[in-house]
């Protein structure tokens, strides 16, 4: 079965642009490194042609994936977002109980986070520990060295 994931628009489209880019640019290269391959002689000892082939097969598995996922993509409409609650797109500012250090992350699908722009995915341990709740809220959350306490600031869009 497969699953529903939730871009934005901009999400959207730089998958649809991978794509492409896989299907128009790299795929033709693959064919090419093959037929180049195959020209060079016998291919039960053909390595590079082997190779190629193996490549091929990668290359298409790569496609296909990402077709599933464009196909299972939904858009979210910021303007319906909730910000009562933190949910997909939310930017939710936290404060570490333990050091005082506040962080903002805005909680995107996995295809979309980017720890360096602040974007953190609703599947990571802090992502997960942060949907669903409201200003004011604590949210406990597992991580490696054991559990960590947020107390949720502000949720906004």
């Amino acid at each position: 079965m497969s699953k529903v994931s939730y871009y934005t628009a901009e999400g959207l489209k730089k998958l649809r642009d991978e794509l492409n880019h896989l299907k128009d640019v790299e795929r033709p290269r693959a064919s090419q490194a093959i037929a180049e391959a195959r020209d060079k002689g016998d291919l039960s000892e053909n390595a590079e042609y082997d190779a190629a082939k193996e490549a091929q097969g990668l290359l298409e598995m790569k496609i296909s994936k990402l077709e599933e996922t464009l196909s299972n993509a939904r858009i979210i409409d910021e303007s319906q977002l909730d910000t009562s609650k933190a949910l997909v797109l939310s930017k939710v500012k936290i404060k570490n109980q333990t050091n005082g250090m506040e962080m903002v992350y805005t909680l995107v699908a996995d295809g979309e986070a980017d720890l360096a722009s602040g974007k953190i995915s609703v599947n990571s341990p802090i992502g997960k520990g942060l949907l669903g709740k409201s200003v004011g809220d604590v949210a406990e959350i597992q991580v490696p060295s054991g559990i960590m306490k947020f107390d949720i600031i502000e949720i906004s869009r």
